[in-house]
């Protein structure tokens, strides 16, 4: 499970903000600061653009809404104008964050590529969306691959098409289900996929807990996505599988735990030298039971081992 050298990357936690703003653009900003506040270093949203990337006929995954009658209402609902991605772009620089948004048409790509992203998420459903995926590769900037439903043959393809276009690649292991359980994780992917195709690897997590994340910190990942929710009795398909602010901050801080002993193998022999001060105190010395008279010969019974260890070391006597 660990890897015999330290691994010293560190990883880019990432909070998904996906649709969980429901519209709202003065709901999508404030993701932005509690995502910032939490420790987090990214954050992200999708782009739908509904006229370009659905029909009306388009089926729901979770019939949630109360409010839109089709999904594809939904997805308008969901838009954004150009202006208004300019503006969460620069909130999240102002925040210290980096800037992502999944685009879900050759639409949403250009308008994102006019804002700027920190790198192009590329969700499992648009793994073949060649026209899509010509336009991301031709901008070189580094790729995020969901596995999420891709088998194996899509996945090759989709993440040699961009290694040999030059676009630094993360394949991220992504279970499409919402919240998953615990036997659908696949962290035994994270490996796989690192040795597969000689690239970094992370987790896009739909558990709506911390474990995942803090295992995959343990196995060793460079990117962490996961979604985030401001309470989770707010509305919305993905709040089940979300992290509240409080617990990305607690995901936050123990990752950071974690990539500081993964980067620091403690040598025994070094440790012990250190703690010589700590060990007298522990350890015991070979003492006299009692006062014995000058000349005594010395019998079993006449020794006892106490403390400090700054004697006659306990292992000699026999």
């Amino acid at each position: 499970m660990f890897p015999q050298e330290p691994v010293h990357s560190r990883c880019l936690i990432v909070g998904e903000v996906a649709q969980s703003h429901d519209g709202s653009l003065g709901l999508a900003h404030s993701f932005i600061d509690a995502i910032a506040n939490a420790g987090a270093e990214a954050v992200k949203f999708q782009t739908h653009i509904a006229a370009a990337e659905s029909t009306p006929g388009e089926p729901w995954r979770v019939h949630f809404s109360r409010q839109d009658d089709s999904r594809y209402d939904y997805w308008q609902r969901m838009e954004f104008s150009e202006e208004e991605w300019h503006g969460l772009k620069q909130h999240a620089t102002d925040a210290g964050l980096k800037f992502l948004s999944s685009p879900f048409s050759v639409e949403a790509f250009e308008l994102l590529q006019r804002v700027g992203v920190h790198a192009w998420k590329i969700a499992s459903g648009e793994v073949g969306n060649l026209p899509m995926l010509e336009r991301i590769a031709a901008s070189g900037q580094p790729v995020y691959v969901s596995s999420g439903m891709s088998p194996l043959e899509e996945m090759d393809q989709a993440v040699h098409y961009f290694q040999q276009r030059g676009n630094p690649v993360t394949v991220l292991q992504c279970t499409s289900s919402y919240p998953s359980p615990p036997d659908k994780i696949g962290l035994n992917m994270l490996p796989f996929f690192r040795d597969r195709y000689g690239c970094d690897v992370g987790l896009s997590d739909h558990s709506g807990t911390l474990y995942p994340g803090l295992a995959a910190a343990v196995v060793g990942i460079e990117v962490l996505e996961v979604h985030v929710t401001l309470d989770r009795r707010m509305f919305g398909p993905d709040v089940k599988a979300s992290l509240t602010t409080a617990e990305l901050k607690q995901l936050v801080g123990g990752i950071r735990f974690m990539e500081a002993m993964r980067a620091n193998p403690v040598d025994k022999d070094a440790m012990a030298a250190e703690l010589e001060p700590l060990r007298q105190l522990f350890t015991k010395s070979v003492v006299a039971r009692r006062a014995l008279p000058a000349g005594t010969v010395l019998a079993p019974d006449h020794l006892a081992l106490k403390k400090p260890g700054t004697g006659i070391p306990a292992d000699r006597l026999t």
